[in-house]
């Protein structure tokens, strides 16, 4: 059986080291990486999914973001251990968070990643929005969690401050 938990700042280093696995290294060498930069994950949002012995399975993080003059939240990364991949977690995690964002009151969501991958959560190619070089445009897709919440959202995705 798995557990989704928000996360806790004393899962931050067991999710960095599920990252490390998961992704190629140099990771935070992406661009998306500068817009998460001392900005902290959305607490509440960002979740961790464990076993029954407390073994962490999965993890997904989102981060606030601007995109022009708008709100957005950056979701990524997401990531499921090697023996735990093929057991529909990875869609759990995405799944269980956009309803938490929708409740919590955010409007909007993207990410950079597989089109044909994240289509079946919702997920299109969001013309117009930038976000930082050398990130393939067909990759920066979006979700809205309102009605209409894209309509005429355009602009370079800048980092979150308050």
């Amino acid at each position: 059986m798995i557990e989704l938990k928000s996360e806790q700042p004393e899962d931050r280093w067991e999710v960095e080291a599920l990252y490390d696995l998961c992704f190629a290294p140099g990771r935070e060498a992406l661009s998306s990486y500068r817009l998460r930069d001392d900005v902290p994950p959305v607490l509440g949002l960002s979740q961790v999914a464990r076993d029954s012995d407390g073994i962490l399975a999965g993890a997904i993080r989102f981060w606030p973001v601007h995109v022009g003059a708008h709100d957005a939240l950056l979701l990524g990364p997401v990531a499921v251990h090697p023996t735990r991949q093929g057991e529909g977690l990875g869609g759990s995690l995405i799944r269980d968070s956009v309803a938490q964002a929708q409740d919590s009151g955010w409007s909007r969501m993207m990410l950079v990643g597989d089109q044909p991958y994240y289509q079946r959560f919702g997920f299109v190619r969001l013309v117009g929005v930038e976000m930082p070089p050398p990130t393939n445009p067909d990759r920066v897709l979006g979700l809205a969690l309102k009605p209409d919440a894209w309509a005429g959202v355009q602009g370079k995705v800048t980092r979150w401050s308050r």
